[in-house]
């Protein structure tokens, strides 16, 4: 990353963390708080609400960027003003959710109508996936795709630390790829990795909060974007292998649950990683190793440039070989959890 960036990222921890520590006292007076039960991965009551902060943080970062003329169009060939009022009717529906449980359909609903704003707001007229495909079947898989990524961002927050480090792998494996491959590296970069790393110094095991779904949902929908800019560039591969854990667990944790005739979008705790949890694996070092797949995966994404059917097959070969191994019970710790 360039001075700049850094900066950027620097100021968005900062707010980040100190946001974050200034929205705990209300949470708490609120009693907005997660409290164990058979589905949970932790053992006593814990804020839930970090994205009350976080999507805030994120969005006034953004708007002063677009201010002071250092953001250029948010980084994607979505337009900002509808990317972004998108996102706050995310935040908004999914802070309802967090505050008093939602149904899921009118939910889902709402998240669908969200979407088709942002793609209507693409300001490319050709295919973004392949350019063989017909305008309006690409848009419809666009669509589809990232409303299933955003909710599947939602199902995989579930132990400590898990979406802090995520977000900021992906983001900064995007970054990664576009710098390398000559492109400006767009601004939302390092506001999402920066807000990432501030929000990882509260919900890093054990964690002081959660982030909810006020967090993950617009945080989900965002990356999302960001990934869509990858594919636009050019960029499919890179594209697809940086969420690849994500993709793989809770594809394959829904098929699973589909096979057993489980109501898939139920919330549940089957994913690989809590399972490894439940056997007495630390949240930190599950997201560890989650984070190490992910730094062999930057490294895939920027091999794509060159080798991507390639770099895609050991990309996904990698992600699956981490989730069996998290799901089966190889490399039991020694060391107990502590949540």
């Amino acid at each position: 990353m360039s001075i700049a960036e850094v900066v950027w990222f620097a100021l968005a921890a900062a707010a980040t963390y100190a946001c974050v520590a200034a929205v705990l006292p209300w949470l708490r007076r609120r009693a907005i708080v997660d409290l164990p039960n058979e589905r949970t991965n932790h053992k006593v009551p814990t804020p839930r609400g970090g994205g009350f902060a976080v999507f805030p943080v994120i969005l006034a970062l953004v708007v002063i960027g677009a201010l002071s003329g250092v953001a250029t169009a948010a980084g994607t060939p979505i337009a900002p003003p509808q990317l972004f009022i998108a996102a706050a009717i995310l935040a908004a529906l999914s802070a309802i959710d967090d505050l008093k449980s939602l149904p899921s359909g009118p939910r889902f609903l709402v998240q669908g109508l969200a979407i088709v704003l942002a793609i209507s707001a693409l300001t490319i007229d050709q295919p973004v996936l392949w350019s063989a495909l017909p305008l309006w079947l690409d848009r419809l898989i666009l669509a589809v795709g990232w409303l299933w990524f955003v909710n599947l961002y939602n199902f995989m927050d579930g132990i400590d630390g898990i979406t802090g480090a995520e977000t900021l792998t992906i983001a900064l494996g995007a970054g990664t790829v576009w710098w390398l491959g000559g492109a400006d590296v767009p601004f939302l970069v390092p506001v999402l990795a920066g807000s990432a790393a501030g929000f990882l110094g509260h919900n890093w095991h054990p964690a002081r909060v959660f982030l909810g779904d006020v967090g993950s949902i617009p945080v989900g929908f965002l990356l999302g974007a960001l990934l869509i800019g990858l594919a636009a560039s050019g960029q499919l591969a890179a594209a697809l292998i940086l969420p690849a854990y994500y993709l793989i667990d809770s594809g394959l944790t829904i098929l699973d649950r589909a096979r057993k005739r489980e109501k898939i979008w139920q919330a549940h705790s089957q994913h690989a990683y809590q399972r490894a949890v439940r056997r007495g694996w630390r949240h930190d070092s599950v997201v560890l190793m989650i984070a190490g797949l992910n730094a062999v995966l930057v490294v895939l994404a920027v091999l794509s440039l060159k080798w991507p059917i390639v770099s895609i097959s050991l990309a996904y070969l990698a992600a699956a070989a981490l989730f069996f191994a998290l799901r089966t019970g190889h490399y039991e710790p020694s060391a107990p959890a502590v949540r």
